[in-house]
């Protein structure tokens, strides 16, 4: 095998020194010349004393070079076909060692290989096809087939039997006579057809031509006709077809996860462009690994996020910067390497909002990956009814995962969670997840625990550089959207504010984010649509309603959009009136030792069940109409059941995440956990416990500061 010098780039030298030149001794000009020999423009030249040394070119230096050490100066280095093994020179012109040379050589030729790869009297292994009364037909591979004459087989040969033969003539029809050989000991050389490699992203260039590309499988799907193998290489992914027989799996010893090199014709099938397998082999050792070490080398530039400019003014965002642009690279490389994203967020306005945004951001790009409908394949949104990663939704999404993995030989896929993720209760369902081989990237602005961070390849926090709730995961989702594909900028970027609004974040960056869109839409066109989020939300489930949820979101018929925004508020505004004209006469209030207002609802008893809104929104609403009667004055509002407490609060520095777990470690026997954000949140127990968990928490929260300047 022949290779460029890296020592010395090729060029067999290496720059020593520069010298006085030796022929003119400094001076330029030549030593002396043959007037007979020069041209008559050389010699109007002599004469004006204007010729020069041909040695330096009349500069009086010349530049002296050593050869390189490395190549000898020959500026490649060579290592033998056979065993690997550098070589000093070339024997008889080929690229061999003495001692492999010596020893038989027999080839093995790959289904790329033609009449091109073929020399008279080389040995080939071969395999007979079919007998005839004259001879044997043998095949050198699935495109040569040459005869062995009757009068040249000393013994009885079978269909199918493997056997070494050596071309005795090629004949101008293209017709082989074959001899077989029995070599003894020998070494075999695998032949492929010379040809550059390509890759994918190339290969519309070339349809109806024969091909190579070098990349790793990423999945091998079988058919009632050819095995499909889904390759990547650093240009992309491209569906490769081999066959054997109709249902047969093709190269059996071909699996996922195996760098192969494989030759092929380029077809188009629709508007995809298919490869037609005419050969494939794995690439082991060294091979092997340096084509997947390229092949992450350029994925990883692929996969760099784009350094945008934030749709607003944020030193919280600025900080954050790192951290977005890891989730965003991570999951631009899980595009490229056609691994499944399956997107959690929180069922509610903030949450939708969020998850919808890294959607139309990943869409384009998985279909330009994996074609037209690579999104039903390698993409999947769900909503989380809580404001975590529950082990209801981790056993779903593993289920599905290994389904998907078994049926199409998917890799499994990468978890991305908006608007959950962040705190301590997520942490049982992720570690499900890694046992598995989830793995999970967070983008989340509740309250965080540090130990989540153990089962995360990054996480997004707003806590973690001095932000809080107030930055939302809409907001910084959508950010994080942007760094992934930019082109949908002008298209997602009225989210944020429908997330600062249905969160109702006071934050800087909230007033920013809706002065923004101010144009198109009024604070009140904000608020109707994030309350038909979560009124849409609550009906939809676990369902991501796609269609529905995008026609909330304005991303199509603008009609078809107001009107569906103004029925759903409609029935949205009278069940909350419906729910509160119940509720309302049965708050129950008190004045705490720190002055705030306490207001307590068992929801369980004095609210409509299973119908909007549910408890936690039945709760906030309530709040609200309290605060309203009571401006300026801290309210805390608490809707309890059997075993949870909703707590809302407006003009108290509490901080709900540690009063949880205070509670659980002051309560033996509680069960108590939960979380969420400082000031609003929600906690969990065992019923039998209620009394003393509700007493215990509404002296804890008598206990902080209020804020005498609402």
């Amino acid at each position: 095998m022949k290779e460029k010098c890296s020592e010395c780039g090729g060029t067999g030298a290496r720059e020593s020194s520069i010298q006085k030149c030796p022929e003119c001794k400094g001076s330029g000009k030549p030593k002396s010349m043959n007037l007979m020999e020069l041209s008559e423009k050389d010699v109007n030249s002599f004469l004006k004393g204007s010729s020069v040394c041909e040695k330096c070119g009349g500069s009086g230096e010349v530049e002296v070079k050593d050869p390189c050490p490395s190549c000898g100066g020959e500026g490649f280095l060579y290592s033998c076909d056979l065993c690997g093994k550098s070589i000093d020179h070339l024997i008889d012109g080929r690229e061999i060692c003495k001692s492999c040379n010596e020893v038989k050589v027999v080839h093995m030729l790959d289904d790329s290989c033609d009449m091109n790869e073929l020399s008279v009297g080389k040995y080939y292994h071969a395999e007979v096809n079919n007998l005839a009364s004259f001879g044997a037909f043998v095949n050198l591979n699935s495109n040569l087939r040459g005869l062995i004459h009757s009068s040249n087989i000393k013994a009885k040969l079978e269909p199918r039997e493997r056997l070494i033969v050596e071309i005795n003539e090629i004949r101008s029809d293209g017709k082989m006579d074959l001899l077989p050989r029995s070599v003894g000991e020998h070494k075999v050389v695998e032949v492929e057809k010379e040809m550059p490699v390509r890759i994918s992203s190339e290969l519309k260039d070339y349809v109806g031509k024969l091909v190579r590309i070098e990349g790793e499988v990423l999945q091998v799907k079988q058919t009632g006709g050819p095995t499909i193998f889904v390759i990547s290489d650093e240009g992309g992914v491209i569906p490769c077809a081999a066959f054997e027989s109709a249902g047969e799996r093709a190269y059996p010893d071909i699996d996922s996860d195996m760098v192969v090199s494989l030759t092929g014709e380029v077809n188009l099938r629709g508007e995809d462009l298919q490869l037609e397998v005419k050969s494939m082999k794995q690439l082991k050792d060294e091979r092997g690994k340096t084509v997947r070490e390229r092949i992450d080398r350029i994925l990883d530039q692929r996969a760099e996020p784009y350094d945008i400019e934030f749709l607003v003014k944020s030193q919280v965002l600025e900080d954050l910067r790192p951290a977005m642009k890891d989730v965003a690279r991570i999951i631009k490389k899980a595009i490229l390497r056609s691994r499944p994203i399956l997107l959690r967020h929180h069922a509610d306005a903030d949450g939708m909002t969020a998850g919808v945004a890294i959607e139309k951001a990943i869409l384009p790009l998985i279909r330009e990956v994996n074609g037209q409908d690579g999104e039903y394949y390698f993409y999947k949104r769900s909503p989380s009814k809580a404001p975590f990663y529950e082990i209801m939704d981790v056993t779903k999404d593993i289920s599905f995962a290994l389904e998907d993995a078994d049926r199409h030989d998917q890799k499994l896929p990468l978890v991305v969670m908006v608007d959950n993720g962040s705190t301590e209760e997520d942490v049982p369902a992720m570690r499900q997840a890694l046992i598995y081989g989830l793995d999970m990237v967070v983008v989340d602005h509740h309250h965080p625990d540090k130990v989540v961070d153990d089962y995360l390849l990054a996480h997004v926090n707003p806590a973690h550089v001095g932000g809080d709730f107030g930055q939302t995961a809409g907001m910084l989702s959508t950010e994080v959207a942007r760094m992934i594909n930019p082109d949908v900028t002008e298209q997602i970027q009225h989210l944020p504010a429908i997330a600062a609004v249905g969160d109702r974040s006071e934050a800087d960056e909230a007033y920013q984010y809706i002065d923004l869109v101010s144009s198109r839409y009024s604070l009140e066109n904000l608020q109707d649509v994030a309350l038909a989020l979560d009124f849409e939300a609550y009906w939809l489930k676990f369902n991501s309603g796609r269609g529905i949820v995008n026609d909330l979101l304005n991303f199509g018929d603008s009609a078809r959009h107001k009107q569906l925004v103004d029925l759903l508020c409609e029935q949205a505004r009278a069940m909350m009136d419906e729910q509160l004209e119940a509720c309302m006469p049965n708050v129950k209030s008190q004045q705490l030792p720190n002055g705030a207002i306490m207001n307590v609802l068992d929801v369980e008893n004095y609210a409509h069940k299973f119908t909007f809104p549910a408890p936690g929104k039945t709760s906030g609403e309530v709040h609200d109409r309290i605060c309203r009667k009571n401006e300026g004055k801290p309210i805390v509002t608490i809707g309890y059941g059997p075993d949870f407490a909703v707590i809302r609060s407006r003009g108290v520095k509490m901080n709900i995440p540690e009063i949880v777990r205070q509670l659980h470690e002051e309560i033996v026997g509680g069960g108590v956990n939960g979380g969420g954000h400082l000031v609003v949140g929600s906690i969990k127990f065992v019923g039998g416990m209620r009394k003393k968990v509700l007493s215990k928490l509404v002296e804890k929260i008598g206990q902080y500061e209020v804020d005498t300047e609402i």
